[in-house]
């Protein structure tokens, strides 16, 4: 039996040699990238630094992207889940296309996906002409950069849920119905406490993405300062210009509240879990 453990442990490589490999790629990648970041940022003043994260411009920016991501995030929460249940509780003609069609804004090159968007939704566009007869405005404002983050962030939502959805026992929601629950009843007692961790997981997915997405909303929102400028643009203005230390602030800035809000929905799907696991 010794042996036969000796010889399991030799087949991989030993938790020295996986740590390390694993600590130098992660460093490579992500680590020095980010740490790269920050001492650029840090070669600016205290005073220097506050200027350029604090200006209205930079505010306006800020406010537009976790905003609109915060939005298309939520959004996409709740249509994710329909179409996901869509998917895997029904049978109907062309449900191998639909199923297909939710993973092309992955394949699409996102300003492909922001000139689409555009035409579709500017004001003589297909939809966006029926819009603007009544007085809304799609593209080329915040609603246009929230569309397009509703776009790419949908698949995340319903990748994450269409397994779990999978797994879930129809006799259970059954049982329900035999004893009485209500349809909306079932939802909240039986589906949505194994649905809820998936449901953070893709709704933090789509927020991460949407809050870096560049390509498909420049197109959309018309770029205009202090009204639909997204920070990503901000930061790329700098860099044409130059101010590669500026560009870096905001980048730091952008780092630190993504990782914060991160750290409060990965908190929420912890709590999810442990509530799952004791109430099971």
């Amino acid at each position: 039996m010794n042996l036969v453990r000796k010889n399991r442990r030799q087949v991989l490589p030993g938790l020295g040699l996986s740590l390390g490999f694993s600590v130098f790629y992660l460093s490579l990648i992500v680590l020095i990238p980010l740490a790269a970041l920050v001492a650029k940022a840090a070669s600016l003043s205290l005073s220097e630094f506050w200027a350029v994260i604090a200006s209205p411009r930079a505010i306006a920016s800020y406010q537009l992207t976790f905003g609109a991501s915060l939005l298309a995030a939520t959004v996409n929460l709740v249509f994710g889940l329909l179409v996901a249940w869509v998917l895997v509780r029904y049978q109907f003609p062309g449900k191998k296309v639909l199923d297909a069609l939710v993973d092309l804004p992955f394949a699409l090159p996102t300003a492909v996906a922001g000139i689409a968007l555009t035409a579709i939704y500017a004001p003589n566009g297909w939809i966006g002409q029926h819009l603007a007869a009544f007085g809304i405005k799609s593209a080329y404002s915040p609603l246009g950069v929230t569309i397009a983050l509703i776009f790419i962030g949908l698949p995340f939502v319903v990748r994450t849920v269409q397994p779990v959805l999978t797994d879930l026992e129809k006799e259970l929601e059954e049982a329900a119905a035999s004893l009485g629950a209500s349809r909306f009843q079932t939802f909240r007692r039986i589906l949505l406490p194994a649905l809820l961790p998936s449901l953070l997981t893709g709704f933090a997915l789509a927020f991460a993405r949407a809050v870096g997405e560049y390509g498909s909303v420049v197109f959309i929102s018309g770029n205009m300062p202090m009204k639909t400028e997204i920070t990503p643009l901000l930061i790329m203005t700098r860099l044409e210009q130059f101010d590669y230390a500026g560009a870096a602030a905001l980048g730091t800035v952008m780092l630190l509240l993504s990782f914060l809000l991160l750290l409060l929905i990965n908190a929420l799907q912890h709590w999810s879990n442990h509530r799952a696991g004791a109430k099971a």
